[in-house]
């Protein structure tokens, strides 16, 4: 009877802010050595240099885990009442990296086991989801602040913004050395995509830092220093994938830098955890206070 009784009590137990972390952070670590040791190419029989398939199947199972983990996370906040940046906020990020989390595994089967060309794909309607997700959430986040930035910080948020839109600039407007045989309508459908990611991407980044310089200091700011995080990982991993396209001929996915996908998953569904457990011991002294 009292084994069945603390049964909830230690699944719970389990689930706590510092268990979530350190699982965080493992994941992070075993994906960045994963990709470190094992993504050198390989000869073929007809000297072409590839990635081997279980290695490939490996980057996108670190990736998906990480972004369900988080979207699971984030719909946790989004389910609790005391949630201090609004339910709202992160339904909208919860779905987005369940999208995001979808979309890999599109990409990866497309990828591997189709061993066909993964841009444009269906695994890119997922992603656009994703973005459209995350830019309102955090513009609803943006919302429920009164933002009172000083001028110090709005320099700040000018200057990341010019940063990531010039060197997004650069990368897109670089001479493309590769030649891929699609039909014209997929050539188009390929380079507006491009443009709507990198753009999406300086976008998340502005909003990031507004978001991270409003709730800086206060009881929240850490979950949001983990947000912002995530998305200069996203911003990374997707410039460096842009370049790479445009770039790398014959690019085959599993590039150490796309490790910063796996990143930006892990780091969003740490800033849940942090967010949830600050909204509890807020809840709770709130109730002390007025019991008292």
């Amino acid at each position: 009877m009292s084994s069945t009784y603390n049964k909830p009590q230690s699944s719970k137990s389990l689930l706590t802010t510092q268990n979530i972390v350190l699982c965080g952070i493992t994941w992070s670590i075993l994906a960045f050595l994963y990709f470190l040791l094992f993504s050198a190419k390989i000869p073929g029989a007809d000297g072409t240099e590839t990635r081997t398939g279980w290695y490939v199947l490996g980057t996108n199972i670190f990736e998906a885990v990480a972004y369900l983990w988080s979207g699971i996370l984030c719909l946790r906040n989004w389910r609790s009442e005391q949630i201090v940046s609004g339910r709202n906020v992160w339904l909208a990020v919860g779905i987005g990296m369940l999208s995001y989390f979808l979309g890999g595994i599109i990409f990866g089967y497309i990828e591997i086991v189709l061993q066909q060309e993964p841009f444009p794909s269906v695994a890119d309607v997922f992603y656009v989801i994703t973005y459209l997700s995350l830019g309102v959430g955090m513009i609803l986040a943006v919302a429920s602040r009164r933002l009172h930035l000083e001028i110090s910080q709005w320099i700040i948020v000018l200057a990341i913004g010019a940063l990531g839109s010039t060197l997004a600039w650069l990368i897109g407007n670089q001479p493309q050395t590769t030649v891929v045989s699609q039909s014209s309508w997929l050539e188009v459908v390929a380079s507006v995509l491009n443009w709507f990611y990198v753009l999406s991407d300086v976008l998340l980044l502005i909003f990031a830092t507004t978001l991270l310089l409003a709730f800086w200091g206060g009881r929240v700011s850490l979950s949001w220093r983990m947000i912002a995080a995530a998305a200069f990982s996203l911003y990374i991993a997707d410039i460096w994938y842009k370049y790479a396209e445009n770039s790398i001929p014959n690019y085959q996915s599993g590039e150490i830098l796309e490790v910063f996908w796996v990143w930006s998953g892990v780091l969003f569904g740490m800033g849940a955890a942090l967010e949830y457990e600050a909204s509890l011991n807020r809840s709770r002294r709130e109730r002390g206070k007025k019991r008292g």
